[in-house]
Order: C-alpha cells, then sequence, then structure tokens
C-alpha cells in the first residue's frame, strides 16, 4: 500500500511537473498544444486566436496586465515563466525586455519576409504586428487644415488654452518624446516640450475621452493615436474630430506598434512561433482591423475606416530608439514640469 501511494504521489507530481512546462497531459499521455501569453493589448482580440485555434489545433491562454508589469512578471518567474509570448503596445517596451533578456532570437524566413526592417528588432527578438500611428487631432469647426503643420509647431503660443495631451506617466508620451530626442537631440527636443507645458494642456489619461473632450469644445487640438478615432467612428460616423497627418515635410508622423516576441524560457517555443508567423500572415488583417490599427504587412490592406484617413509618410525610425531613449525622454519630461 505504501508503495501504491509513494507510485500515484510520482505520478501527480510528473503530470503537474507536464502542466507547468506548457501543456496540460490528457488522459492519453499526450501534451496538449498550447501558447500561454502575457499581453497588454486585451481588446477585440480574442476572434483573432479563436480563428488560430481553429486552424491549427493549438489553444491560446491570456494573462493581462501593463506592459511594464508583464515585464517584471517575466523577469521575476525567470526560467520558470509559463509565458511563452510577450505582446506589449509599446515599442519602447519591448525593447527593455530584449536588453533585459527575457525574449528570445527567431530566425524566421516568414517574418523576415511579412515585416519591414525598420518595424522589428534587428537581433529577431520582437516584431511589430500593426503600426499605431499618434499623430495630430484637430475640430474642424475652431481649426483648419492650414494652420496644422508638426508636433513641435504645437509649442508655438498660439495653442496656449487650446491643447489636449497625455500625461507624462504614459508610454505613448514617453515614446512621442524619445522620437523628437532621435529627430532633434535633447536640447531642442527639450525645447519643444517646454513649448507644450508653457501652452498648458488639458492633460487626460485616455485617447479617446481626449477626443470625447475635443468634440465637447474643451479644447481644440490633440495628439493621440489615430486607431482610437477609427473605433469612434465605426460606431458614430458623424463624429466631428479629424485626423492631421504631422510633419509630412520632414521625417513624417510618428510611428509605435504593437507586436510580440518569444519568451526567453518559453514552455512552448515552436507552437509560439507558429503563432508569431501566423499573426505576420494569415491572421495580420484581422488582428490589425479589430483595432483599427495599420497593418505592420505592407501587403495587407487597412481597414476602410482608417484607410479613409488618406495617404500619409510615417517617420521610419528605428524603433529601437524608443526603447533606449526612454530613460532620458522620462527626465526630459520631470524637468520641464510635464506631469
Amino acid at each position: 500500500m505504501q508503495k501504491k501511494r509513494i507510485l500515484v504521489a510520482l505520478v501527480v507530481a510528473v503530470i503537474a511537473g507536464a502542466f507547468w512546462l506548457g501543456g496540460a497531459v490528457d488522459r492519453a499521455g499526450a501534451r496538449e498544444q498550447v501558447v500561454n501569453i502575457y499581453t497588454s493589448r486585451h481588446y477585440g482580440v480574442e476572434p483573432v486566436f479563436d480563428r488560430f485555434t481553429r486552424e491549427t489545433g493549438i489553444a491560446i491562454r491570456f494573462t493581462t496586465g501593463s506592459d511594464a508589469a508583464l515585464r517584471e512578471r517575466l523577469r521575476a518567474e525567470g526560467a520558470r515563466t509559463p509565458a511563452d509570448m510577450y505582446i506589449a503596445v509599446d515599442a519602447g517596451n519591448l525593447w527593455l525586455a530584449a536588453r533585459d533578456g527575457l525574449l528570445a532570437a527567431v530566425e524566421s524566413r516568414v517574418l523576415r519576409e511579412n515585416i519591414p526592417a525598420h518595424l522589428r528588432d534587428p537581433g529577431n527578438r520582437w516584431f511589430g504586428l500593426t503600426q499605431r500611428i499618434r499623430t495630430i487631432m484637430y475640430h474642424p469647426a475652431r481649426v483648419t487644415p492650414q494652420e496644422l503643420s508638426t508636433y513641435e509647431a504645437l509649442a508655438d503660443p498660439r495653442w496656449r488654452g487650446r491643447l489636449v495631451m497625455r500625461p507624462a506617466t504614459h508610454s505613448y508620451t514617453q515614446s512621442l518624446v524619445s522620437s523628437l530626442i532621435a529627430a532633434h537631440g535633447p536640447a531642442k527636443a527639450e525645447e519643444v516640450v517646454a513649448g507644450w507645458v508653457a501652452n498648458r494642456p488639458v492633460l487626460i489619461d485616455s485617447d479617446t475621452r481626449i477626443l470625447q473632450a475635443l468634440a465637447a469644445g474643451e479644447g481644440d487640438v490633440a495628439i493621440t493615436n489615430h486607431y482610437y478615432l477609427g473605433r469612434i467612428l465605426q460606431d458614430n460616423p458623424g463624429f466631428p474630430i479629424r485626423v492631421f497627418w504631422a510633419n509630412q515635410a520632414d521625417r513624417g508622423a510618428h510611428v509605435n506598434i504593437s507586436g510580440a516576441g518569444v519568451t526567453a524560457h518559453a514552455p512552448n517555443r515552436a507552437n509560439a512561433v507558429k503563432l508569431l508567423e501566423w499573426l505576420s500572415g494569415t491572421g495580420q488583417e484581422m488582428f490589425a482591423s479589430t483595432n483599427h490599427e495599420f497593418p505592420a504587412n505592407p501587403r495587407v490592406t487597412p481597414h476602410p475606416i482608417i484607410a479613409g484617413f488618406g495617404r500619409f509618410t510615417a517617420d521610419d525610425l528605428d524603433l529601437g530608439e524608443l526603447g533606449r531613449l526612454q530613460a532620458e525622454a522620462v527626465k526630459l519630461l520631470d524637468r520641464v514640469g510635464y506631469r
């Protein structure tokens, strides 16, 4: 009897260990096909991954949280993490995850062909899957397109009391300021951001609420990601706010990404690579369109609503710069009193 109890205990331990290593073992002894994802992108993605599961038989499990919190969780778990993939909504956080050794290189011809070089890590540790254009929004009853030009021009005193922006604590703001540092150097970038602060912007920590504030007359001009307007227009085609593509006469509008990488200790690495390749190709249109983002794959057509925003030039800055310069951008924001 004692030997039988020991044997049962050993079997239970083996099964539990197999589950921890990335797949529940079924009654026939086969490991379940699964990808465990740590993701900050939690809106509208379920149908995309449901389709992947139908096509491949590989189940998807999510753990959600902020980019930074999930990155810290990966670091704390180390080699015992159940996570196979890290999905972030900011290139800076992907760069930081790669720098900290949390992501593994993926050598894939499919990913190289589908994702342009400036939208992926040179070391192939992360890949952009959608493009998020952070640009200027305006109310056409109070502003004409001829009055608008660049992010830098919003530092002009003519916009005092008329700006609505995201707080300094958000990665979107930090990445935009990082792009200014990359374009101009720290001194000029600080001058621009100090000009924004001098114009006393209303700070709202939600791009959706920023656009609603513009519509309600609480400001005339704002900076938000393009897809927030696309989502509103999906439900309310008469919404009055319009897009202005910034910096079209020079470097182009600021680009960030939603992207992913395979974790350094992925228990289900092969499945995670398969999912990443699928998202860059077969699943690309659906993954981008569910949130009105621009596809990273240039061969994929964007959603009609955002295609209707018109053609534009995008900044082709190496997105790794958004991570490399993030700490400097945070210090700059603090120096000029941008809260």
